[in-house]
């Protein structure tokens, strides 16, 4: 229920910009003569898009040093939990030896 309701809240606006924004305009690629025309709302709902996928990417590559580092932090822990475990194994049998005279 929660993610209809999200869902209508972005959607709403999102349909209403749309129909209220139905000029065409002439999108151009500078260093060519290529040119198309396409609704303003189309130009500026893909343009967000993209802009919002570039922004997730930075944010999942910066955030790979931090995953990388946590996948090493795990693993010594675990190294360094094995090596106590031996530790205490080895101490719990030289301690249930007689002490030597």
């Amino acid at each position: 229920m929660l993610f209809l309701l999200v869902t209508l809240i972005i959607t709403v606006p999102l349909v209403l910009f749309a129909l209220s924004n139905q000029e065409l305009v002439p999108l151009a690629l500078w260093p060519t003569d290529y040119s198309i025309e396409v609704p303003l709302a189309i130009a500026i709902l893909v343009a967000l898009g993209l802009g919002f996928l570039l922004g997730a990417f930075v944010v999942w590559f910066s955030a790979l040093t931090h995953r990388r580092r946590a996948r090493r932090a795990e693993r010594k822990v675990r190294l360094l939990e094995a090596h106590v475990d031996s530790l205490k194994a080895r101490t719990g049998s030289a301690a249930s030896l007689p002490p030597a005279a």
